[in-house]
């Protein structure tokens, strides 16, 4: 994906804590190495590790480690404990560069390395400094998993914090769940909202030259399947796509809400799909909520996110469709050749990307203002193939739980109908990343 290149891409802080006085502080070089080369394979080339220049063991070192990880801008920092150490040391650390924390203990019965993290998770939950804690050996895998997650969900509270979210439009009548809370918005998670006029985008898009996005046109409707919309909405849709590409860069917006609900239905259905795989979320009717969810998943995976309703259960299989219009990225299809580009459905006119999900474990999202800041809720399950049961992008998720027990849940909890939808396990990650944010989050086990 040609995407926003801060998509799923981290940037790590690590290093190693020690008395010289304790068994094991004489391992702290070899220790950082083996860290370094631990997290060099992780990632996917979506991580980028930066090794402090010598271990930590005084103020002075503390305060040199803490002014390297700044000027690198690290997203987390990874602290493993070859000894016992002094807790005040991560506090000049963090003094430095206030990031998340990844606490390591590691076994030793005489290096006193899990009773220094015990003080320091002490002295970082008082403080209310964002961390997980680990205990194991640096070549273990499963701390390797947990700290790459927490590190990712780091990574996205960063970008968050400097994300801008565009509302084209307003949102629908009679929604309130989708209403932004842009106080709370700002201060708990990060992002600000900024206005775009309809009626002044539109005009810009009208004034887009047919001619310009002629050849375009001809080249889309070769990579996909079928084409049933007509070429003046085909042509019109890639006029919007064209208006809202550049305002999304004049902006400098992360991600957009359009008040598509009903005037603009068909008409940025294809610029949403296409922003989508670039990296830039697009969510309908208006939801800022739901654009926030969706850069949120965008920002953890590096991928184009679902952006749909809870419609209808199936009781036989215990799965739930879920779907909207068709505004989904093309890499979200099982194949290309499966995306029809035809009318949008009641209005039966203008342009969307109709296709199935493709199958695979899936990440389900709906975030909605509370009357104290915000509240997010993930759901869990196998995304399996399924016909064209809704006109839209339908993903069809298989549950562990009963499908009863998870409507009842959402009534109960408060949630909405907008859930946004990634491929894999997300759960830690955004648990990570409500934790760091100070924001409510609930998982159905």
């Amino acid at each position: 994906m040609a995407g926003n290149k801060e998509n799923g891409h981290v940037r790590l802080g690590i290093t190693v804590l020690c008395n010289p006085l304790e068994v094991g502080a004489h391992q702290a070089p070899e220790l950082l190495q083996q860290l370094e080369q631990l997290f060099a394979g992780e990632g996917m080339g979506r991580l980028t590790v930066f090794r402090s220049p010598a271990a930590v063991t005084d103020p002075a070192s503390a305060v040199n480690v803490g002014k390297y990880f700044y000027d690198q801008r690290v997203d987390a920092a990874c602290v493993l404990a070859a000894s016992w150490f002094e807790d005040y040391l991560v506090l000049d650390l963090l003094e430095e560069c206030d990031v998340p924390v990844i606490a390591w203990a590691r076994p030793g019965m005489e290096t006193g390395s899990l009773c220094g993290m015990q003080q320091l998770g002490f002295v970082l939950r008082q403080l209310n400094k964002p961390h997980c804690f680990l205990f194991d050996h640096v070549c273990a895998p499963a701390p390797l998993k947990q700290a790459w997650e927490f590190a990712t969900a780091a990574a996205v509270r960063r970008q968050l914090r400097r994300a801008r979210i565009g509302i084209l439009g307003r949102q629908i009548q009679g929604m309130m769940e989708i209403t932004g809370h842009e106080l709370a918005l700002k201060k708990l998670l990060g992002p600000r909202v900024t206005g775009i006029d309809t009626h002044v985008f539109l005009e810009r898009a009208g004034r887009v030259p047919s001619a310009s996005v002629a050849g375009q046109w001809k080249e889309l409707k070769s990579e996909v399947g079928q084409v049933t919309a007509g070429e003046e909405a085909g042509v019109e849709s890639l006029q919007v796509y064209t208006a809202l590409k550049e305002i999304v860069a004049e902006l400098g917006l992360s991600a957009v809400a359009v008040g598509c609900y009903p005037h603009l239905m068909g008409k940025v259905c294809l610029a949403a799909s296409l922003l989508g795989e670039q990296g830039v979320p697009v969510s309908c009717e208006g939801d800022i909520n739901g654009a926030l969810g969706m850069l949120m998943l965008t920002r953890l995976t590096g991928c184009p996110i679902h952006n749909t309703d809870l419609l209808d259960p199936i009781p036989a299989e215990n799965s739930i469709i879920f779907s909207h219009c068709g505004s989904g990225g093309f890499s979200l299809a099982a194949n290309r050749s499966e995306v029809t580009l035809g009318p949008v459905r009641l209005m039966n006119c203008g342009l969307c990307c109709l296709f199935t999900a493709r199958p695979g474990a899936v990440t389900l999202i709906n975030i909605v203002p509370t009357l104290g800041g915000y509240r997010m809720a993930a759901l869990f399950g196998e995304a399996i193939r399924t016909d064209m049961v809704f006109p839209g992008n339908p993903l069809r998720v298989q549950f562990h739980s009963d499908y009863r027990e998870i409507l009842s849940w959402i009534a109960e909890r408060g949630l909405g109908h907008h859930w946004m939808a990634a491929y894999g396990d997300l759960r830690r990650p955004l648990g990570d990343l409500a934790a760091m944010t100070d924001c409510e989050y609930l998982t159905l086990a």
